[in-house]
């Protein structure tokens, strides 16, 4: 991508009036770009337009216009939700106009370094994880990117000596071109996203092209246990510097002893018990084989095997910064977690109720439920992207003692439930406000709950059936649970 300067007196079309398209547009603005934005949504449900026409910049709202992109056009910047199907998307393509996202402008502009990652679930947990090891370490850590900030803005804030931590989506990252982060974290791919991206293998290449333009100067963090994370690395160009839960590794940050490659749940009947994390070690090693004893497992501030993989990532970014391994047990003790992940509500009722309504696909919440102690009552369900859910049949067997179904998906999640040999499954028929659809799936899980139970909101499914965000859902379901 070429430099904004180089856009002074040429047009940037920018599709979409989220906060990271109201950043870009500043910026073009800023640098004497002729910027034009766009969005479908009526001038009433825009309200960051006023701030921008009041700039001098131009706002079309309600529809995308004909000949919004044309010829004359130097560059569209895209809403990384917006899908490439969308009409201006396509003219541009068809005319040879570059499209990017938000995140190859910022990469352009930020004197820090860019720690970015990226991964189907515990984007969110690892990156604020990253910050705080860093921030404990004096290492000037700002986070942006999918996580809330856009990542423009934050990198025109960060400083030389500083670092740019970015949580990136597919979606953010289909749309660069030139973007070179010097650390780049792959954590995890699960199915997921399929709707935007066609495909599987679409997914996927969105993803790797975190690594893309990477040099041998540059470090490359991934999973070890995951099969295509394994698969994906033997093409990276930076450093390979791995993490792993079930693998003793020559180099990287890993748990000693490890833990079963296969949950025991899931073993051949015999199989001995997983042991206790009282008795494990989060090491690194740095290929000369010696290993640091970082922290034990037990002392970590956030609960779960897939947690202690977060905190493994996040170990290995802060080790591939710079940061002291003497200086980040504590601030891994301290560590509690992100709201709506994971998140302890309260207890009621004899009930203790968590709030993980960041799980938008079957793994996260497969994972969240073997976090915690069964059983639990389950309230799921959301936006249909076209999946059976039957991934989650194993779980919903072995753990799981009621479900509240809701939005979308509900009857295919109460299908599972029911083949799983569930007795108490609710279908939450829909009202005209979801927020009294959700109040009422709270309701109906505590009256399946007993002293001493768990009721976990873990969706398995975006939001946008019903909600704006998964942020509002979780809100309301935590405000549910301190009324009844």
């Amino acid at each position: 991508m070429m430099q904004l300067t180089n856009y002074r007196g040429r047009q940037v079309v920018v599709l979409g009036l989220a906060r990271s398209g109201v950043a870009a547009a500043k910026l073009f603005h800023d640098v004497g770009a002729i910027v034009v934005v766009n969005d479908k949504k009526e001038r009433d449900q825009c309200p960051e337009a006023d701030e921008l026409a009041a700039l001098g910049i131009s706002v079309v709202c309600g529809h995308h216009p004909d000949g919004l992109v044309t010829g004359e056009t130097a560059l569209l910047v895209k809403n990384p939700g917006i899908p490439y199907t969308a009409p201006p998307v396509v003219e541009a393509l068809r005319l040879g106009v570059e499209v990017v996202s938000e995140v190859e402008v910022a990469g352009q502009l930020s004197a820090a370094p860019i720690a970015g990652i990226t991964g189907s679930n515990g984007k969110t947990t690892t990156t604020t994880l990253t910050g705080v090891l860093l921030d404990a370490a004096g290492l000037k850590p700002l986070i942006a990117g999918n996580i809330g900030r856009p990542l423009s803005e934050a990198a025109l804030e960060a400083e030389p000596d500083g670092w740019l931590v970015a949580e990136l989506s597919s979606f953010q990252l289909k749309g660069t071109s030139d973007f070179r982060p010097r650390i780049a974290c792959l954590l995890n791919v699960a199915e997921t996203h399929l709707d935007y991206h066609g495909s599987m293998e679409d997914y996927v290449a969105s993803k790797a092209k975190l690594f893309e333009n990477q040099t041998a100067e540059d470090v490359a963090v991934y999973n070890e246990d995951d099969e295509t994370c394994r698969r994906l690395a033997a093409s990276f160009k930076g450093r390979a510097f791995p993490f792993s839960v079930t693998r003793t590794l020559e180099t990287g940050v890993m748990i000693e002893p490890p833990y079963a490659a296969v949950r025991p749940s899931e073993e051949e009947d015999g199989a001995e018990d997983d042991g206790s994390d009282d008795d494990r070690w989060i090491v690194s090693r740095d290929g000369s084989g010696e290993a640091r004893r970082i922290i034990r497992v037990a002392e970590l501030g956030i609960p779960g095997r897939h947690n202690a993989a977060n905190a493994l990532a996040a170990i290995a970014i802060a080790l591939s910064a710079g940061a002291d391994p003497e200086r980040l047990a504590e601030p891994l003790r301290g560590f509690r977690g992100v709201e709506h992940r994971l998140e302890y509500v309260g207890t009621f009722g004899g009930v203790k109720f968590y709030n993980d309504s960041k799980a938008t696909n079957p793994m996260a919440t497969t994972m969240s439920i073997l976090s915690l102690p069964s059983p639990l009552i389950l309230i799921a369900g959301g936006l249909d992207r076209g999946s059976d859910y039957m991934e989650l049949l194993p779980i919903f067997r072995e753990r799981v003692k009621g479900l509240a179904a809701i939005g979308e998906t509900r009857e295919k999640l109460a299908r599972v439930a029911e083949l799983a040999g569930l007795t108490s499954v609710k279908l939450v028929e829909p009202v005209e406000d979801a927020e009294r659809t959700l109040r009422a799936a709270v309701r109906e899980a505590a009256a399946m709950a007993g002293p001493g139970d768990i009721v976990l909101l873990s969706p398995a499914c975006a939001s946008w059936d019903m909600f704006p965000s998964y942020e509002v859902r979780g809100r309301i379901f935590k405000q549910s649970a301190h009324t009844l």
